[in-house]
């Protein structure tokens, strides 16, 4: 396993736009393939350069999620919160976020976002530690962006911690082949909000490690009544996408989703409702912004589409033409 911090590298995969449905991104999200062959298709070879305006932007954007961190958790070293970002726009199939990790704050005070991310460089999932700045920044579109986060209760932590600092144990949580849209109970591939959502099975179940604990944590999920909504695929075209694309595959789905072209993913929003359910007292804040402006909610309700505030949610704005 390779531990890193610091910002990863922005590796997206070069495919039509609509797979964004299927997945949750790698990490600046997914375009539009140009006419690539199933041959000659191509991936991990784009990055997006921002200006300098744009970094000052998104620099000011990690500022205001790292206040609202130590503000929900002022000495408490030990916290752990669920954290999300957007990719590109979702809208029309109702995703807003797709990329989740869990953030953990050290004895020293310092937050960092525990993530699984493809190294396209050996095309294998890894494991990689962020610091907030570089998780803030990965949002793709900089001039729209939202990050969630869900502030895990004591009694949360106190059972996850554990396992979510076990080296060992995250090691057998990793998924020796990854699929944009995995299948959430299978084994065979992984995708970044599966292996969340396994991380914390292995950590509220107080699941043994072992070589089968992938199979314990899908397991316990189950029991626990965890359950992703489908992603209804518009077309049976997408559905065989997995043929053309590497990162996507079909064969871990089964045939009565894949006869109804719905496919059972793990995505941020499913994980966040499954922690809700099972710790009513865990908060969430979402942020935003839209190059003028960032705003801040605390609460379940989430804000318009466009970062639009409501003052009567008590949004917090915070200006980005100072």
């Amino acid at each position: 396993m390779v531990w890193r911090t610091g910002v990863a590298s922005r590796h997206p995969v070069s495919v039509p736009r609509l797979l964004l449905a299927l997945a949750c991104l790698l990490w600046a999200g997914l375009t539009h393939a140009g006419g690539s062959s199933s041959g000659s298709a191509r991936y991990c070879d784009r990055t997006q350069e921002l200006t300098a305006a744009e970094q000052s932007r998104l620099l000011r954007f990690a500022g205001v999620l790292r206040e609202e961190l130590a503000g929900e958790v002022a000495g408490d070293a030990g916290s752990i919160a669920l954290v999300s970002r957007s990719g590109l726009d979702l809208s029309r199939f109702g995703i807003r976020y797709s990329h989740a990790a869990l953030a953990w704050r050290s004895d020293a005070g310092v937050w960092a976002a525990r993530q699984l991310y493809y190294a396209c460089d050996e095309r294998r999932p890894r494991i990689f530690d962020q610091g907030l700045a570089g998780f803030a920044m990965g949002v793709d579109d900089p001039q729209l962006g939202y990050l969630s986060i869900v502030r895990l209760p004591p009694e949360a932590v106190l059972a996850l911690r554990p396992a979510l600092l076990d080296r060992p144990r995250v090691q057998h949580l990793l998924a020796a082949q990854y699929s944009a849209n995995a299948y959430a109970f299978s084994t065979r591939y992984q995708n970044c909000n599966q292996w969340v959502a396994e991380m914390l099975a292995a950590g509220w179940g107080d699941l043994p490690d072992g070589d089968n604990l992938r199979e314990q944590a899908q397991d316990w999920l189950r029991e626990a009544r965890y359950t992703p909504a489908p992603v209804l695929v518009p077309s049976w075209w997408l559905m065989q996408a997995g043929r053309f694309v590497p990162l996507l595959h079909l064969d871990d789905h089964p045939g009565h989703d894949r006869a109804a072209r719905q496919l059972v993913i793990s995505l941020p929003a499913s994980v966040e409702n499954f922690v809700r359910r099972r710790f009513p007292a865990s908060e969430r804040v979402e942020l935003c912004h839209d190059g003028d402006r960032i705003v801040v909610r605390h609460g379940w309700t989430p804000i318009a589409d466009g970062c639009v505030p409501d003052a009567g949610q008590g949004d917090r704005v915070v200006s980005l033409r100072d």
